[in-house]
Order: C-alpha cells, then sequence, then structure tokens
C-alpha cells in the first residue's frame, strides 16, 4: 500500500511533489503510530491504509484547499462494512446501514394494556334466563351500567365466568318464602369461583296474559318454580282451577306464551316482561308475602381482600366422616364461643359418597345419608375471631373450604308493590 502511495507522488507534476511529500511523510507517520498503539484488529489495519490512500491521492501541495471537501468524504468501506477507527483516527462522519425503525417492534406502553374493568363499570355479567327475569335485575342493582350476558342453564353462569366470557356471574342462592335453591348451591362445590358480593332484591309476581286473554279462558300457569311456589296461596284464592307448569324461568314463560300465541296459559313473572313481550297484566303483586326476598350472590374468577371496616360475610362448606351429630355440635360451637354470629346453615348430599353403611351385628346393616354443611356468617376472614375458628373447624372436619369472604348487603329495600314494580320496570328481572 505504501508503494502505491510513493508511485502517486512521484506521478504527480513537479508543482506538487513538494506537497505530496510533505502528505506521504504524514501518511506514513500516521501510520506507523496506528500500529505502534495498541494491537487492532485486522479491520482496524484496513481502514487505517484506507484512510492513507484516500489523504495521499487528495494531495497536499498548493492545490491542497481546492480539494479539502474530497478529504472531508467518508473512508472507504471494507469488506462492505465500515470498519471502527482506530482511537489515534478521526474520521468524518458516515452514514451507518441501520435496519429501518418501522421494522422494529414497538415496545409496550401503558395504552397497550387493557385495564381490569372497575367494579360495577361496564361489566360484563352473566345471568340465567332471559331479558326481564329477575336475576337480571339483580345484576343492574349489583353492578349498575354493566353488560348483562342471558344464559340458559345455571352451569352455563357459571361456566361463562370460568371460559372469561362473562367478568361475573348474579345467581339466586335463596328465597324468603320458597327458600333456598339448591342447585345453586350444588353448582358452588362443582365449581372453583369465589363468592364476591351478595345483593337482596324484593321480588314482585305479576299474572301474565297475551292482550285479552280473561281469567275464566285459563288452563294453565306456568312459570319457575320458585315462582309457583310463592304464589301457590294467592292462586287458590283466586279460584284459578288451572294446572300450574314448571318452566326454565319466569321471564322465559313469557316469552314463550308471546312467541307460541298461548291463549289459555298465563305466565307469572315480572312487569317488566309484560313490557318486553307485549302481555297484559292480569293481576298485580301475586306473591303470598308482600315481603318476598330473593338473595343473589356474585361470582368471580378470584377473592377479594376481606377487610374489617365494614359488615361482612363468610360462606364456607365442610364435611366430615364421623358417625353422630358431634361434629356438627363442636362446628357450631366454634363460632358460638367467639360471639360469631350465623345466618344461614344447609346441608346438602355429599355427592361422592350419598351414602354410608354401617354394620351391626345385632340389627344388620343400617344405610345413612352423608352431608356436606353450607354455613354463612357474620365475620370477616380478616377477623382473627373467623381465623381462629376455622382453624379450630379444620381439626375435626375431613373437608373445609371457604367459598368466600365479601361485604353483605346493607341497602335498604321498600317490598311494597308499587316500589316493587318500579324496580322491575327499570331494572329487569329473573326467576327467583
Amino acid at each position: 500500500m505504501e508503494a502505491a502511495v510513493l508511485d502517486a507522488c512521484f506521478a504527480a507534476p513537479r508543482h506538487q511533489l513538494r506537497g505530496a511529500a510533505a502528505g506521504c511523510r504524514s501518511a506514513r507517520l500516521q501510520a506507523q503510530q496506528c500500529r505502534a498503539a495498541a494491537p487492532h484488529a485486522r479491520a482496524d489495519w484496513q481502514a487505517a491504509c484506507a484512510i492513507l490512500a484516500s489523504n495521499t491521492t487528495s494531495g497536499g501541495g498548493p492545490d491542497a484547499d481546492s480539494s479539502r471537501s474530497s478529504r472531508q468524504q467518508p473512508a472507504p468501506r471494507v469488506n462492505g462494512q465500515n470498519p471502527p477507527l482506530p482511537p489515534a483516527l478521526e474520521a468524518a462522519p458516515t452514514e451507518l446501514d441501520l435496519v429501518p425503525v418501522s421494522n422494529l417492534p414497538r415496545p409496550l406502553s401503558i395504552s397497550d394494556l387493557s385495564p381490569a374493568p372497575m367494579h360495577g363499570s361496564q361489566l360484563r355479567v352473566a345471568y340465567q334466563g332471559v331479558p326481564g327475569a329477575y336475576s337480571e335485575a339483580a345484576a343492574a342493582k349489583a353492578y349498575p351500567g354493566c353488560d348483562a350476558i342471558p344464559c340458559d342453564q345455571f352451569e352455563v353462569a357459571f361456566q361463562a365466568v370460568e371460559l372469561w366470557i362473562a367478568d361475573r356471574a348474579v345467581l339466586p342462592v335463596e328465597n324468603s318464602l320458597g327458600g333456598s335453591i339448591h342447585r345453586n348451591y350444588d353448582l358452588l362445590l362443582r365449581h372453583r369461583l369465589h363468592i364476591v358480593g351478595e345483593v337482596q332484591l324484593p321480588v314482585h309476581h305479576c299474572l301474565l296474559a297475551l292482550p285479552g286473554v280473561r281469567r275464566e279462558l285459563l288452563t294453565r300457569v306456568i312459570s319457575h318454580p320458585q315462582a309457583l311456589a310463592q304464589c301457590e296461596l294467592t292462586l287458590n284464592a283466586m279460584g284459578l282451577n288451572v294446572a300450574r307448569e314448571a318452566f326454565d324461568d319466569t321471564a322465559g314463560a313469557a316469552e314463550h306464551i308471546a312467541a307460541g300465541g298461548l291463549r289459555d296459559t298465563a305466565a307469572i313473572a315480572s312487569a317488566r316482561a309484560a313490557e318486553l313481550y307485549g302481555l297484559q297484566v292480569l293481576a298485580d303483586g301475586i306473591q303470598d308475602d308482600a315481603g318476598n326476598v330473593t338473595r343473589f350472590v356474585m361470582l368471580a374468577r378470584d377473592p377479594i381482600i376481606p377487610r374489617t371496616d365494614r359488615p361482612f360475610k363468610t360462606s364456607i362448606v365442610f364435611a366430615h366422616d364421623t358417625d353422630g351429630t358431634s361434629v356438627l355440635f363442636k362446628v357450631l360451637s366454634a363460632f358460638a364461643f367467639r360471639d360469631i354470629s350465623l345466618t344461614k346453615i344447609e346441608s346438602r348430599p355429599h355427592r361422592h359418597r350419598p351414602i354410608r353403611l354401617v354394620d351391626d351385628a345385632n340389627v344388620g346393616t343400617a344405610k345413612h345419608f352423608e352431608y356436606m354443611f353450607y354455613i354463612d356468617f357474620q365475620a370477616s376472614m380478616a377477623d382473627v375471631r373467623a381465623q381462629n375458628a376455622l382453624a379450630e373447624i379444620q381439626e375435626f372436619t375431613s373437608f373445609l373450604r371457604v367459598l368466600g369472604s365479601y361485604p353483605m348487603d346493607m341497602t335498604p329495600w321498600d317490598a311494597t308493590p308499587s316500589s316493587s314494580s318500579r324496580i322491575d320496570n327499570s331494572s329487569g328481572g329473573t326467576h327467583h
């Protein structure tokens, strides 16, 4: 490379020789400095040689000023790349071959993350029934402004939350007249959802039929079994000698009459259902008790953090393997000794072991039912009393599960027919 530089110098005109010679001496000195510096890679040496050649060919004589722009051009690329420069040399800025910014993945920002829906705001809430059911009204009361999702079965509502189709499920568990909804108690044990709240809804039943139908023309009344039970005495007092048939839900019964044009059939449902399906109200407020209230629970995939600054309720289920009622007595005593009030106790046959055989040499083999016990008590799991009570219960039970610890519904309600009718018209309703 240095020989090529010398040839270039001697080939120049005489008036450029002095400047060229000076340029050669300067270039050789820079090259020697590069070699004397810390050892560089082969690419560094090739870069130095390329700069030497560019400085020499540009000339260093009287025409140096006119060639200044050429000296400021970037160094030639070596092996198709812009090599790193040695520390002793400074080259003019070169254009780098970077990957276009548009082709690089964009970092996630906070706007890319969908925030979890806030409590009571635009939640997707599953309920059993069709629009106009009482469960729809309960969902609207529990989560105002929610997106209510009707489901044809209780099981489907559970699965809707488990499969992330819905954020919550609102399902009835007991009625002040009809008692417990056992199906949902069984599903609470089968599924892994958590109770995160409760809501109590006054239920105001109406007798609905197609426009122009008179009571004496009716041959049957259809509704959910709970609704039929809640209106049994009133229907008898009205003198309706009609067949009573169970249906999936109250609003569904009203929809069935409207869709089929059944002029011999009436439904027990809410006033909102009458508006939705174009039925007339033959009788208003036909529930046997004006204080007819259904309790609903709200279910979610994750539990909420229990607190002690407001009234809380906790629901548990347990089973035991020993004989007799002593275990149940011990469970109740664990709460009584700590002054914890129970609001509900429910027994259901054990699904996997419904019957226990008891051998007795004198009387033969006896069969007894095995039970699961559901208990609601007024205390938060953040309360030390509740923690100690469950720790004691766990010692003499074979199975114990906390279904949820959640705020109690302290909302006042008015059982008068006018108030109940107003709730039905504004929020909708389900079947219990």
